[in-house]
């Protein structure tokens, strides 16, 4: 934060938002709009092109995971729209609404999206996780790519996606992770800690690239994160790594039982 400003920046005056602050929430929006003209580049640039990777293959997982048909998707957290043009490809009958809470990402992945083919069966929209405006048991699946870390309240959202799927729905939550290895858990930290906001700079948007590594570090990961999925009512709680567990699909099912409960 800037001598004498209330908002959370870094030295070249990029949004650097802080989770402890109560403004957490608007930073994080404020954040993602200021880069959703860069997002794309940058990440296939810090990742060496891996993110290309990542996100089929969790359809994939999702796919094997998944009992019965997918006809109705709901992306949150939709950023460019790239997980959401995915599930057009995999899936033929979805249908899908890509929704995020950046109106700057949601217009950015509605232009990337003119082209594609299956147009007609993506719709996007500006909504929060939170607090998302539709019906209970609408989806059959549930989906996100890099999002979770930057929810104000995980099992909130959790529980919020449970109440939107139907009985035995899929949840798919694909995240940055720990590497369970301490050799590769070496490398990935002088990378992600180091070069990634180096590589930021040279975007110019230190900010948000120095929170990106903070912002794994308070985040659950592997047993924790599906402990925090079955709490919230996900049956069959799997996590499949990915680059030697730089990455990981999280998958859960919408428990039947948790419906008896409620």
């Amino acid at each position: 934060m800037t001598a004498g400003s209330s908002v959370p920046t870094a030295p070249d005056g990029s949004l650097h938002p802080d989770r402890r602050l109560p403004t957490f929430e608007r930073d994080v929006q404020r954040m993602f709009a200021s880069i959703a003209d860069r997002y794309d580049a940058f990440n296939h640039a810090a990742t060496f092109g891996q993110d290309l990777l990542w996100r089929p293959r969790a359809l994939w997982e999702l796919e094997r995971f998944h009992r019965g048909p997918v006809r109705s998707a709901l992306d949150f957290g939709c950023g460019t729209g790239a997980l959401a043009r995915l599930l057009t490809v995999r899936f033929p009958e979805v249908r899908v609404v890509a929704v995020d809470f950046s109106r700057a990402m949601v217009e950015r992945a509605d232009d990337l999206s003119r082209g594609p083919r299956d147009r007609s069966r993506m719709r996007f929209g500006v909504a929060n996780v939170h607090r998302l405006p539709f019906p209970d048991g609408t989806f059959d699946v549930a989906t996100s790519a890099f999002v979770a870390r930057n929810l104000k309240s995980l099992s909130g959202a959790f529980r919020e996606l449970r109440r939107v799927l139907r009985p035995n729905g899929s949840l798919l939550t694909l995240e940055i992770s720990e590497p369970t290895s301490p050799a590769v858990g070496r490398l990935f930290h002088a990378h992600f800690d180091r070069a990634v906001p180096l590589l930021g700079r040279a975007f110019g948007r230190e900010g948000p690239y120095r929170y990106l590594p903070e912002s794994l570090r308070e985040f659950p990961s592997g047993e924790a994160l599906l402990a925090a999925l079955a709490s919230a009512g996900f049956a069959r709680p799997r996590a499949f790594p990915m680059s030697l567990g730089v990455v990981t699909a999280y998958l859960g099912e919408a428990s039947t039982a948790h419906d008896a409960r409620r």
